[in-house]
């Protein structure tokens, strides 16, 4: 699939869990989708949970543009009104902190002005981020606007970590795609990609003898070779009777074509040794 859907059954309340863009795909929904998920959530009474932290990473905005589901449920208007909603925002995930800081916000929409006061108590009951994640979320909802000092630096930056991101993302897909039984959708978004494997038979009854997964026995060999991590597809719900992987395309620029080499190699005495 194109995004993470789950279900959370909290005393008999119902919440969605929706990530957009996507982890582990790398991929941005879609606006009628969304608009579908906004009216079933909105007509069955389900508080929908919007995380929404790689909406900063969009690589093909003409061909996948970013939405939020704010956006989307302001826009239908009255039909959606029952609609309870909570969206997710944060400086860890986007070109901002690159998973290095820690800062966010969540806002809520349509609950119930005495839960929300619950959530602030509980909130303030933990300790507060730390100095640099707040000026950073700061930052982040007011950046350098045309005329300020620092504003041709700050877009200069940001393009240049995007754009780099983007040829990242295009580099490691490629490189997936050329590889024995490997399929791998673009990734137009957040910072994975989530190749789709084939796993030889003889991998599969190894798997079996070892009690795990076959996908994170290719993940653990990998490791074991190569040293490069990545987190296998059985960790995120993956279709039945389908195997994948999740990587970043997060490592330098001048390192990735030694990365996706690395990877080659061992997919290649990997899958002779089990065929």
């Amino acid at each position: 699939g194109d995004f993470f859907f789950s279900f959370y059954s909290v005393a008999l309340n119902l919440f969605a869990a929706v990530i957009n863009p996507g982890n582990p795909t790398g991929q941005c929904l879609q606006r009628p989708i969304m608009e579908e998920i906004v009216e079933f959530c909105a007509k069955n009474k389900i508080v929908l949970f919007a995380d929404e932290v790689y909406q900063e990473n969009i690589y093909h905005p003409d061909k996948a543009p970013f939405h939020s589901f704010r956006k989307v449920y302001k826009e239908l208007g009255s039909s959606v009104s029952d609609l309870q909603l909570v969206s997710l925002h944060s400086v860890s995930k986007g070109f901002i902190g690159e998973c290095g800081k820690r800062g966010g916000y969540g806002e809520v929409i349509g609950v119930d002005h005495g839960v929300v006061q619950e959530l602030y108590k509980l909130a303030s009951l933990s300790l507060c981020s730390n100095a640099s994640g707040q000026v950073m979320t700061g930052l982040m909802t007011n950046p350098p606007k045309p005329g300020d000092e620092s504003y041709e630096l700050y877009v200069e930056e940001r393009d240049g970590i995007l754009s780099s991101l983007k040829r990242r993302a295009t580099l490691v897909v490629d490189a997936l795609n050329k590889l024995q039984g490997v399929s791998c959708q673009p990734a137009s978004s957040s910072m994975y990609a989530f190749p789709q494997i084939t796993v030889p038979a003889k991998a599969v009854a190894e798997a079996e003898k070892a009690k795990m997964a076959p996908d994170m026995l290719y993940c653990m060999d990998l490791l074991t070779e190569t040293g490069i991590v990545v987190v296998p597809g059985s960790g995120f719900l993956q279709k039945e009777g389908t195997f994948h992987f999740r990587t970043t395309f997060l490592p330098p620029e001048d390192e990735m074509e030694d990365f996706t080499d690395r990877i080659a190699r061992f997919h290649e005495k990997w899958m002779a040794k089990y065929t």
